[in-house]
């Protein structure tokens, strides 16, 4: 048959996520179950044998087709090679008088395995995931369409949850929804009407979610459940080599989400926009889609650290993701995929998001309303959305925004490397100043480690322990716990 002219823009294209080339003239090389095992495992693909890597056919030795194909089907079938087996059909094609074998490999609902080995696709490479704990979870956790944020913590209870949170999310629901259910709801039962409290299938017994640790549980709590828990903001507009301002945030989602706004207020001028004939805060709107985006879909069981970071031409989000391709999105085309839907829902229902997909569509809006230019949207194992800025966006007004422990003067001092020679010198003039915006950041996250205050203070960490051992011997602090999940507690009450 000849080669038809959708595989042949296929093999035009080049290699890529779905797309691999195999030159194969007279036998098939080892590292094509590699490419069948990582197209299983991620969204299937197309092999080409007798293809080289630049896309010049080459064909395969036609007295040699059958064997190949033969060889292929006794490999993919045998339990030692693929298991589980696949049953694929390849299918011979001409082009120019050259033979081209074509192998179409369907996604597989379970986890793939060549030679005992896991293989996910990247790009246009066959990664070998086997001893990557967190790469192979996150492939599980696709295959089997479970949601990570589900896990059930029966050891904990409604009662180890902050109320106070629970209430504002019940008073939030108003806004949006007169005499909302939730209202009139316990705060049990308005857990398992978000879908909060769940059953362990493998133990059954009932428990909270970490779902509803994430939203609704104290600090400490979030710490001993998810430890890489955490949002870095960072204000990066002067100081290109680090940073003007930072606010590491590992506390629960609604807290996180006040505190990411607040950041992003505080770096970006609300500049004048008209929509129709009424004066919008197209910066706000802007704001509340990448914040909820990034708190509500991110890949919690991925330690990678979530960003928003306002750059002088640009403000964008990352964050670890369960990708469902690779590339920037087309609005126009674009399918969503529920993340974490009881999180997405608590979200909805409390006003903080719209219906999946909505995020998209308004930030292409008032991006272009804001900035004149369009975001973009790009998915893979890190999701990212970067929303342009013109100069005004970050234009300092008045007196400086770039916080004091970043000002020019102390820089110039400092130049970001309090070594212990200056410290000693500046102990003096430090040591109150210090102390309280020690306190300030420990009311805010009582889990705080000390290298995390040194790199919001922007003081060395020898200064931050130093600092930190007077206040313990002083009483003003107390360290509560261990080393891993302690808190730091203030003494003597706010």
């Amino acid at each position: 048959m000849l080669l038809p002219e959708n595989l042949l823009a296929l093999i035009r294209q080049g290699e890529g996520l779905t797309v691999e080339f195999k030159k194969s003239t007279t036998e098939i090389t080892s590292d094509v179950y590699d490419t069948v095992c990582s197209f299983s495992n991620r969204e299937g693909g197309h092999i080409f044998l007798g293809v080289k890597d630049n896309g010049e056919i080459v064909g395969v030795q036609k007295d040699r087709v059958d064997q190949v194909k033969k060889n292929f089907v006794t490999a993919i079938n045998n339990k030692n090679k693929i298991y589980p087996p696949l049953y694929i059909k390849p299918i011979e094609y001409e082009f120019e008088g050259k033979s081209i074998i074509y192998i179409q490999v369907p996604s597989s609902q379970s986890v793939c395995r060549c030679k005992a080995k896991i293989f996910d696709r990247n790009y246009d490479s066959d990664i070998d995931i086997t001893d990557n704990e967190g790469l192979v979870y996150q492939l599980y956790a696709r295959k089997q369409d479970t949601y990570y944020v589900n896990k059930v913590f029966s050891v904990f209870s409604v009662s180890d949850l902050r109320h106070d949170l629970i209430d504002r999310a019940r008073k939030m629901t108003g806004v949006r929804t007169l005499n909302h259910p939730w209202q009139q709801l316990t705060d049990v039962e308005l857990l398992r009407s978000a879908g909060l409290i769940l059953t362990d299938t493998s133990t059954g017994r009932e428990g909270i979610t970490l779902a509803a640790i994430l939203l609704f549980g104290p600090d400490n709590l979030i710490v001993s459940a998810l430890a890489h828990h955490k949002t870095d903001a960072i204000f990066r507009v002067f100081n290109m080599d680090r940073y003007d301002d930072r606010d590491v945030i590992i506390t629960n989602l609604l807290e996180s989400h006040d505190r990411l706004i607040a950041f992003g207020k505080k770096h970006l001028n609300d500049l004048f926009v008209i929509e129709g004939m009424q004066s919008i805060s197209a910066r706000d709107k802007i704001l509340r889609e990448i914040v909820s985006n990034s708190l509500a879909h991110r890949d919690y069981a991925n330690a990678y650290v979530a960003k928003l970071v306002i750059e002088k031409d640009r403000i964008f989000t990352e964050n670890s993701n369960r990708s469902h391709g690779f590339g920037n999105l087309d609005p126009s085309s674009f399918e969503p995929f529920p993340k974490n839907p009881p999180i997405s829902k608590v979200f909805r229902e409390i006003g903080l998001a719209d219906e999946l997909g909505s995020g998209m569509r308004n930030t292409y809006k008032y991006s272009k309303l804001y900035s004149g230019a369009e975001p973009t949207f790009s998915e893979g194992d890190i999701f990212r959305i970067i929303v342009p800025l013109n100069e005004a966006s970050t234009a300092t007004v008045g007196p400086s925004k770039v916080p004091k422990y970043h000002d020019d003067t102390l820089d110039d001092t400092l130049d970001d490397t309090l070594d212990d020679t200056l410290d000693d010198t500046l102990d003096d003039t430090l040591d109150d100043t210090l102390e309280l915006s020690i306190i300030a950041l420990i009311r805010k996250n009582p889990s705080i480690t000390q290298r995390e205050l040194s790199e919001q203070l922007a003081v060395s960490l020898t200064t931050i322990k130093r600092a930190m051992a007077g206040m313990v011997k002083k009483q003003v602090l107390e360290r509560k716990g261990g080393k891993r999940f302690g808190y730091w507690e203030i003494q003597g009450g706010e």
